[in-house]
């Protein structure tokens, strides 16, 4: 029997609905989902096995300008992941302009199949939602379009029937039973970071990162330290929270979501850091798993 097996690049801007698609899509929530910008810093596969295919999805961080070392980190996982794409997934939302045109020339420039997903449609009407069709296929003359909702997975069976006739011949990327690359370390951060996103406001959680620094079984019981980096001493001081009380709150949330996803019981541990800039810092990005290279063209 033939087997077909490719990379499935998801593309699009901050809270466009792409991790809400790929955890659709492959019946697992393994990208953060928030109401905020920048919940994806990395890039984090996916993957949807049977017994004929395997689709490696890749969820990308949002099409940003960057500001910091760590926004070019980020659009650069954006660049490789379209180097590396079989076929490419762009995410849009109603209304949503879309600016940035050297990621259209990349993506023409990759001359491999491209599909449109006009997301959220169940908020705007079939006018609307013809007017985005034609803006794109003024935009992506070669590619194909089609109006979703990720959260609602209406036309998510008619995408995945139209990725397997896509998918090129091959053998599977990674073993069958594997859902992702990322290691039980990599989720346990985000899922902490994802905590941070949705409890403290404004600038913070965009200065803060989450490094495991153990990981460990002790009689029965695994035990996680982690600690939350921050950019300056004052961010130190919100994250705590008036007589701790922030950071308590934080570390409950945080470990229920983590004994979920783990399916046992853990004890949590949070400290607080100061790394003074470490968004332009390239040895801190390094360390936490950011790659600076150069940008693919």
């Amino acid at each position: 029997m033939a087997h077909n097996a490719g990379y499935i690049t998801i593309l699009g801007y901050p809270n466009a609905g792409k991790s809400t698609l790929m955890n659709a899509l492959i019946g697992e929530n393994l990208s953060g989902i928030t109401p905020k910008a920048q919940t994806t810093r990395h890039r984090i596969l996916g993957i949807l096995n049977a017994e004929d295919y395997q689709m490696v999805f890749s969820d990308t961080p949002g099409i940003l300008t960057p500001k910091y070392k760590l926004h070019q980190a980020m659009v650069s996982a954006i660049s490789a992941s379209i180097a590396d794409a079989d076929i490419i997934l762009l995410v849009t939302e109603p209304g949503q302009k879309f600016t940035h045109e050297d990621i259209l020339r990349k993506i023409t420039a990759a001359k491999i199949p491209v599909i449109v997903l006009v997301n959220k449609i169940d908020t705007i009407d079939q006018v609307k939602l013809e007017r985005e069709v034609e803006q794109w296929a003024k935009l992506l003359p070669e590619a194909e379009i089609l109006p979703v909702s990720a959260l609602h997975k209406f036309n998510l069976e008619l995408l995945l029937n139209r990725l397997i006739k896509l998918l090129p011949e091959h053998p599977a990327f990674y073993e069958k039973d594997e859902l992702t690359d990322r290691n039980e370390r990599f989720f346990v951060s985000e899922m902490i970071r994802e905590k941070i996103l949705i409890n403290y406001s404004q600038e913070v959680p965009y200065s803060v990162e989450v490094a495991i620094d153990s990981f460990k079984v002790e009689d029965s019981l695994l035990r996680i330290r982690a600690v939350i980096y921050v950019s300056r001493e004052s961010q130190k001081g919100i994250i705590l929270g008036h007589q701790g009380k922030a950071i308590k709150k934080l570390g409950t949330e945080a470990r229920k979501a983590i004994e979920e996803f783990l399916g046992r019981h853990i004890f949590l541990e949070l400290h607080v850091k100061v790394s003074k800039d470490w968004r332009e810092d390239e040895l801190q990005l390094k360390r936490f798993g950011y790659s600076l290279g150069e940008d693919h063209e």
